[in-house]
């Protein structure tokens, strides 16, 4: 199971491009040229907010995910954060 620290600062890695998608959106890392789909718009909310939210959990609020959903969400951004798709960035 992937686990992000949700009251850590996250962003995007420096070299992913994100397309949008009418499903959510593809994720491109130019580095390690992995390809990763986001089948949630909510979840692209999250991804596009990180950067300037001071946490994880923050971005998911601000996203309008619920508290019981948060438990999935942060599964979903440890799996982007162990695939190199982000970064915790200093606070």
């Amino acid at each position: 199971m992937s686990h992000i620290d949700p009251d850590a600062a996250w962003s995007l890695h420096p070299q992913v491009s994100v397309r949008p998608e009418p499903f959510g959106a593809l994720l491109y890392h130019f580095g390690t040229r992995k390809l990763s789909f986001l089948k949630d718009r909510t979840l692209l909310t999250v991804v596009e907010g990180l950067a300037d939210a001071a946490t994880a959990r923050a971005a998911c609020r601000a996203a309008g995910v619920a508290d019981e959903h948060l438990p999935t969400y942060l599964r979903a951004l440890g799996t982007l954060a162990e695939s190199e798709m982000l970064v915790e960035r200093a606070a």
